[in-house]
């Protein structure tokens, strides 16, 4: 078995087939390795030596290499400066004994992307290969995202490729060539203004204004005049005649963003000028003919407003011609990889840098539920970008909500109920899962010689968490890596 994996033909990588290369003086642990890869959809080969290593790594492409701590720590972290050089997309995984936990960190320092301490479980492995799996998918596929919307203009600033957004791309096409009112339904932060951007870019009304305005921040007094503009002494302050954004956006695209907080007066002013295409400025006895397209967003449920008598029925169906229903992020998982390159993108334009997600980081946003959905991400990596120390956002750079409730599933995959045969001999007597969280987390401690901020890394939980559970075992709070 050790034999025909070890000699598998390793064709050049691709996304859809990923290449993993172990490097392991042990044929068991090798063949092992391989197996498991291979079990789980990757192409593997094996090697005993460094010096094959240089060979498939020179000749073939590469995209994951686990590697023996001894080999990666060679002379002066030969292999990973060699990888580095030649192939600074492939990632690396050194594979370390308990009591070379601190090589392998030190190896981390030098280049590599993660660690596993010997011996580790199938679960383990196959973790941080599907976490290097989708980094690496992210990476790829998000440049090529990048290279059809610069070809092909795209939908502006609106990513993705999950089912729910090629449905809502299609639907797209089509709208922005007629004339029709659009209704885009959708969460707070889904994007509805790039929608209605989008609208109007690929429209008859591209060369025109797109003048937005949010309903919802306005005072109802004033949202008279800013839709249909004032006279000169129309009322205090009017010193001058002002053109609303009807008559403004001539030719073009008014934007009426939250709908449904439009006053109900004001709601029929509205409707009027739809219907005879002219408008009245506040003060004024003449009328204004105008000529626009009219898009509107709400987060609300217009429909039951309707039937609530908070929203005039009449308006509701002449803004209803056509709807759009943007899915929330939650509901299109798959684009949040491609959605944070293109975030990185932007503010690493902004800092002159090529930020990229570690595959850790990368795993907690995938995971988060982002109750803000697309704002709420970007907000996150803007923030996370301003803390980041170098160019790769680190788990720990994400905001408090993303850890919390990364943290909390993990937590909640470790308390599953272990078999006899999973707990080492010591603890074969029947335990309680505090008392087995307790042993865990002291005895990694020991490990790492009290370097606290390693030993979160290592136990996967965070270092606000670790610092509480010390504190209740009575363990003093000095020592290596502080918490503060």
């Amino acid at each position: 078995m050790a034999d025909a994996i070890q000699h598998l033909p390793l064709p050049g990588a691709s996304i859809a087939r990923l290449h993993v290369l172990v490097v392991e003086e042990d044929p068991m642990v090798r063949a092992s390795c391989c197996e498991i890869a291979q079990s789980h959809g990757f192409a593997a080969h094996g090697v005993e030596h460094l010096q094959a290593a240089r060979g498939l790594l020179e000749s073939n492409g590469v995209d994951i290499v686990l590697v023996d701590q001894r080999a990666a720590m060679g002379p002066g972290f030969e292999l990973l400066d060699r990888l580095r050089a030649l192939h600074p997309e492939t990632a690396i995984v050194v594979m370390a004994a308990v009591s070379s936990v601190s090589a392998a960190v030190e190896a981390m320092r030098a280049g590599a992307h993660d660690y596993l301490i010997k011996p580790f479980s199938l679960e383990e492995l196959t973790s941080v290969l599907d976490r290097l799996a989708r980094h690496r998918t992210m990476d790829t596929a998000s440049r090529g995202l990048r290279e059809k919307l610069r070809l092909q203009g795209g939908f502006g600033n609106i990513v993705g490729q999950s089912p729910e957004m090629e449905k809502l791309y299609r639907i797209l096409s089509k709208v922005a060539q007629t004339t029709h009112p659009v209704l885009i339904l959708g969460e707070s932060g889904t994007g509805k203004e790039l929608v209605a951007r989008a609208i109007h870019v690929h429209g008859h009304y591209a060369s025109k204004p797109f003048l937005p305005v949010d309903c919802s921040s306005i005072v109802p007094t004033l949202m008279e005049s800013e839709l249909f503009g004032h006279v000169k002494g129309a009322f205090t302050g009017a010193t001058r005649a002002r053109d609303g954004l009807l008559v403004a956006a001539e030719g073009g695209t008014v934007f009426l963003d939250e709908i449904g907080e439009m006053p109900l007066d004001l709601q029929a002013k509205l409707l009027r000028a739809l219907q005879e295409k002219e408008v009245r400025p506040v003060g004024a006895t003449h009328r204004v003919k105008i000529n626009v397209r009219i898009l509107a967003a709400t987060n609300r449920n217009l429909a039951e407003m309707v039937e609530q008598g908070r929203f005039r029925r009449d308006l509701y169906y002449r803004l209803n011609v056509v709807k759009l229903v943007l899915p929330p992020l939650r509901e299109r998982r798959e684009d949040i990889p491609l959605l944070a390159a293109h975030f990185l993108d932007r503010i690493g334009r902004e800092y002159g840098k090529k930020f990229r997600l570690s595959a850790e980081a990368l795993a907690m946003i995938s995971e988060y539920p982002w109750p803000g959905n697309v704002r709420e991400l970007s907000n996150a990596l803007d923030r996370a970008c301003s803390f980041c120390s170098g160019e790769q956002v680190q788990a720990g750079d994400l905001t408090s909500p993303v850890k919390d409730f990364y943290l909390q599933h993990a937590a909640m995959q470790r308390k599953r109920p272990r078999t006899r045969a999973e707990l080492p001999e010591a603890e074969a007597e029947v335990l309680s899962l505090a008392e087995i969280e307790k042993r865990a987390i002291l005895s990694t401690l020991a490990q790492v010689k009290g370097d606290k901020l390693l030993a979160a890394r290592l136990l996967d939980i965070g270092k606000t968490t670790l610092y509480r559970k010390l504190k209740e075992y009575g363990v003093a709070e000095e020592g290596k890596g502080g918490l503060a």
